[in-house]
């Protein structure tokens, strides 16, 4: 997924970036309200983590004006404001989760695993794929009886396809998953990957549609 974080504080914003990248996501981190409008102007996001006492307002503010406009992009709040009242008036403004400071990185790789999974329709970890039995939560794949292993970048591309069954993907969609804005971006790099998910997966996981992209095909 590609992932906005909107965090002031240093360390945390540091600590959360490597976590999430980690996971195999793109993060864009931004610690300002005014550079997050023009990040999700210019991008579209997978998923929001937004903290709210930011140097120039507050993220309800800016989380109600999503909501307004029609951004539908899913959001976790992070904040250290743990009251009750506090929890409802941000998941009354649109917020999906909503997760208090001091958290346990493992903790939030959960929760954006779990919203993820909400959003691409499919709220079930377990997924079977022809001989392939995929588990999203432990990010764990068997091909029959055999564990295969991916990297990092070969996981986030494979579930980009499996969160959304049928949908063709160009390659200038698949970098996007992939890469950090900024981020050098060789021509090659998205069918190296696709060659070796297959030669891990089996060669009919992925279907090329020739000029036009990848879709998930029959393992």
């Amino acid at each position: 997924m590609r992932v906005l974080l909107i965090e002031d504080t240093v360390d945390l914003g540091q600590a959360v970036r490597e976590q999430i990248a980690d996971d195999g996501h793109a993060v864009d981190w931004v610690q300002r309200l005014d550079h997050a409008e023009l990040s999700v102007q210019s991008t579209a996001y997978d998923l929001i983590l937004l903290d709210l006492m930011l140097p120039d307002g507050h993220g309800i503010d800016f989380l109600r004006r999503r909501r307004t406009a029609g951004d539908t992009t899913p959001v976790i709040i992070l904040t250290a404001m743990d009251q009750l009242s506090d929890r409802i008036a941000g998941l009354n403004a649109g917020a999906d989760d909503y997760l208090v400071k001091p958290f346990d990185l493992s903790e939030l790789s959960a929760r954006v695993a779990a919203v993820a999974r909400r959003y691409s329709g499919n709220p079930n970890p377990q997924i079977q794929l022809g001989e392939l039995h995929i588990n999203l939560s432990d990010r764990t794949i068997l091909r029959g009886d055999v564990r295969v292993d991916l990297t990092a970048r070969e996981w986030t591309l494979f579930e980009t396809f499996i969160q959304r069954p049928g949908a063709l993907f160009s390659k200038s969609q698949l970098e996007e998953r992939l890469y950090e804005l900024g981020a050098e971006i060789e021509s090659n790099t998205i069918e190296v990957y696709i060659s070796h998910l297959r030669k891990k997966l089996g060669f009919h996981v992925l279907e090329t549609i020739r000029g036009m992209g990848y879709r998930l095909g029959s393992a």
